[in-house]
């Protein structure tokens, strides 16, 4: 029995395919065998799968590995977060996000992310992990602005918010909005290069923190912007027995676009994760937090359409970046 454990994004890995091709996926872990796996999410996958069951606890990550929910939890299936409170609490009992682990002795980055036009956030994330961060949460681009010890990565961030009243999140229907109405590529960079050089400048900045010359990188290609619609709904999340039927347009961050299918064909279990394959069809397009599949079984769809709630974006939204999660996972 796989259960989805919620998006990625990875460079490849056992079970991926092709191996090394860097892009997002899901993840799915099998407790009967300890085993985890990865199913890529290229444009053009068509998917078609329903959820089994009840939606369980993921349970806690630790050493590389994951340790069951020893309660055997269920979850609500209309939330992002993949935890029952208890593992959460587990989780953040060792945590640089819940300011749990400030003996960290790993270098960190200080990072300005770019959603759109006003949107612009700080925030921090081991050196060893690279853009990782970055793409997760779908930042359009972004620029370094120092790397140097966790706490002196703390205190930039915690200063860039007090003097310059930059946040460090952002609601994902304001990120999702952002989207559909980007300027040109060279005024994304000139409003980053406006922060990041007011941020250097700032009195108080940490001693151990080296500063990062300003350099621009841009996510346009990698997330496939300009294969979202200006019309996009939004799908609400699983219940026992649900459907999603659609072929992927493209992935930024934790969210997936769709093309809804309103006709085809079934298919069965494949690939190297339990995603069900259906034919084309032509719907409107909406956009999934795939978070919202983490801890469900996902078998083979029996029907031709999406029977998930779909609904006008932002309707009922406003859930900020990491909430409703217990955690910020992966952030560092």
């Amino acid at each position: 029995m796989w259960r989805c454990t919620g998006p990625r994004w990875s460079g490849g890995g056992p079970g991926s395919e092709p191996e090394g091709r860097f892009g997002q996926r899901l993840g799915w872990y099998c407790a009967e065998r300890a085993e985890e796996r990865v199913s890529m999410l290229p444009a053009g996958k068509v998917l078609a799968f329903a959820a089994q069951g009840e939606r369980r606890c993921l349970g806690v990550r630790r050493a590389g590995g994951r340790l069951v929910c020893p309660y055997g939890a269920v979850l609500d299936g209309a939330s992002a977060r993949d935890q029952c409170a208890r593992c959460a609490q587990l989780d953040r009992s060792r945590s640089v996000a819940a300011d749990t682990m400030a003996d960290d002795p790993r270098p960190y980055g200080v990072y300005l992310a770019y959603f759109g036009p006003g949107l612009l956030k700080v925030g921090i994330t081991a050196a060893e992990r690279g853009p990782a961060r970055l793409v997760e949460q779908g930042a359009v681009a972004y620029a370094w602005l120092g790397r140097g010890p966790l706490m002196a990565a703390r205190r930039a961030e915690a200063l860039l918010g007090s003097a310059l009243a930059v946040p460090d999140r952002f609601a994902k229907a304001a990120k999702r909005a952002a989207r559909g109405a980007l300027p040109p590529v060279p005024d994304r960079v000139a409003e980053l290069e406006q922060l990041h050089c007011a941020a250097q400048e700032l009195a108080g900045w940490p001693e151990t923190l080296q500063p990062v010359e300003f350099a621009c990188a841009d996510h346009t290609e990698l997330f496939g912007l300009d294969r979202i619609p200006g019309e996009v709904a939004e799908l609400g999340g699983m219940t026992p027995g649900a459907e999603i039927v659609g072929e992927v347009l493209t992935g930024v961050g934790s969210d997936v676009y769709l093309r809804l299918a309103m006709t085809g064909g079934t298919g069965a279990v494949g690939g190297t994760g339990p995603v069900g394959v259906a034919g084309r069809g032509g719907g409107g397009v909406a956009v999934m937090d795939a978070r919202m599949l983490s801890g469900w079984v996902l078998g083979a769809a029996v029907g031709r359409v999406t029977t998930v709630p779909v609904r006008a974006v932002g309707a009922g939204a406003g859930e900020r970046e990491g909430e409703g999660t217990g955690r910020q996972e992966g952030l560092f």
